[in-house]
């Protein structure tokens, strides 16, 4: 049978719907209920008693920042000397390159740090304002009406997985929710799985492993909503991005083979028509 330029381009035309019915094969419907955060009821106002208080306390291997004050100056540079210093450290910055990090007061297994002219004092398992508390009453031999402001430098979360800027993220006042941490890496991406977010928590020995639902507001009555210094934040993609993955893979192939024929189709119809 012999084929004239209206049917190559019918054929043509027929390629293309093909074509583009395969590519929109690949993109997967994402149902609202898998990305909305906190649903509940659906009243305009409601409210929740916040039964989950975290209080973070001094612990081994705390570097802290301990700034004091007096009428002298002389003096405060005496203590003050160990913020001046800085060193090299791991890079927590999100847009990357050096970065700088005071050396600060290191507390050390037993729970201690050593102050210049007071000696070792021991912190460990105090708030920073219990820590500075201490610490003014212990400089009082030293200095006239002193005052200490505690800090701890390296309060760091890790975030990983399907968020737009997974990084270690240094937190400065010690005190963040995981809702918080997720906005500070650009919220997770639409392949992110916000019904099993894992948390990784170390502490006394123990690592402990926790999934929390972001779509359910249960999320704020969890041991894990406050974020303790060290946890890591996983965020697995959900099933749809490894098979989107895998059917584009797999249709590559198919669809270079029809742009191609379509582009030699082509050629051979405007020969024919010329």
């Amino acid at each position: 049978m012999k084929l004239y330029p209206k049917h190559l381009t019918k054929f043509a035309s027929l390629l293309i719907i093909v074509s583009i019915a395969i590519i929109g094969g690949t993109i997967s419907c994402v149902s609202p209920k898998t990305i909305v955060y906190f649903q509940g009821d659906s009243t305009r106002y409601s409210s929740q008693e916040i039964t989950q208080k975290y209080i973070p306390k001094i612990q081994s291997n705390d570097i802290l920042s301990i700034v004091v004050g007096s009428l002298s100056a002389e003096a405060n540079e005496v203590f003050n000397t160990p913020n001046l210093f800085t060193t090299a450290s791991t890079n927590y910055s999100v847009q990357g390159g050096a970065k700088v990090q005071p050396l600060g007061y290191l507390v050390d297994a037993q729970g201690n740090i050593e102050v210049p002219l007071v000696g070792k004092v021991k912190i460990g398992g105090l708030t920073t304002t219990d820590a500075a508390d201490t610490l003014r009453v212990r400089l009082q031999n030293f200095l006239k009406e002193p005052s200490v402001i505690v800090r701890n430098l390296n309060f760091k979360i890790s975030v990983l997985g399907e968020v737009r800027v997974p990084a270690v993220y240094v937190i400065p006042d010690e005190k963040i929710t995981l809702p918080e941490v997720l906005s500070l890496a650009g919220d997770l991406t639409i392949y992110g799985n916000r019904s099993n977010v894992m948390i990784i928590r170390e502490e006394n020995g123990i690592r402990q492993y926790a999934r929390l639902d972001l779509t359910s507001r249960d999320i704020f009555n969890s041991p894990y909503y406050y974020l303790h210094k060290n946890d890591v934040i996983y965020v697995e993609p959900v099933k749809a991005k490894m098979l989107d993955t895998d059917s584009r893979i797999r249709t590559v192939p198919l669809i270079v083979t029809i742009v191609g024929g379509i582009s030699t189709l082509g050629i051979l119809i405007l020969n024919l028509t010329r």
